[in-house]
């Protein structure tokens, strides 16, 4: 759909082949950086691995690839902007969320750093934090009524969020209809935080 993409397939927890095929891609103006896992278990039962992948894929990934786009940007003295996709979950508890929810929180704080260290680069960086989203992971996750009640009765637009919901909010986000913002987290999430 898109000719003039071209996709890298590659381990983001590996920093050297990550540092290879990412500064050989560029240069770039925009970066989206989407990367997540989801490891789900209570607290008093996280493992170290759980840990560890999850901190690697949606924290470490997203400060090493964004180091690198960043530093391209600088070099070509051009503006830019990223936007780190974040979570409903880095603002609220949720059960058997404890990694998640606190990669999330770290992304989101992550991102209010880059952009005052990005700023004077005219880089702008912010998040999108979305609910439940309808992929097809999200609809074989969610599909259960049972198992969504409870998520679906906390928003008040009383759905859950399509793709197209977060792609247009992250257009809106790298584009200069947003060129004033910077530092900041646009929540996706039909009202779940304010219920």
């Amino acid at each position: 759909q898109c000719p003039g993409i071209e996709p890298l397939c590659l381990d983001l927890a590996d920093w050297d082949a990550t540092e290879a095929a990412v500064g050989a891609a560029g240069p770039f103006e925009l970066l989206v950086n989407n990367a997540a896992v989801a490891m789900l278990q209570p607290f008093l039962e996280v493992s170290r691995a759980a840990l560890d992948r999850s901190f690697d894929v949606n924290f470490r990934a997203v400060l090493h690839v964004s180091q690198i786009v960043a530093r391209q940007m600088i070099a070509q003295g051009l503006p830019g902007a990223i936007v780190n996709v974040s979570s409903q979950a880095s603002q609220r508890a949720l059960r058997d969320h404890a990694v998640y929810c606190s990669t999330k929180s770290a992304l989101d704080m992550l991102t209010k750093v880059m952009a005052m260290e990005l700023g004077p680069h005219k880089i702008r960086v912010n998040t999108v934090n979305p609910t439940v989203v309808m992929t097809d992971m999200g609809r074989i996750n969610w599909s259960d009524p049972q198992k969504s009640a409870a998520m679906m009765n906390r928003i008040p637009l009383g759905k859950f969020a399509e793709v197209d919901d977060v792609v247009n909010s992250i257009l809106f986000l790298l584009s200069d209809q947003s060129a004033m913002t910077t530092g900041s987290s646009l929540m996706v999430d039909g009202g779940f935080l304010v219920s």
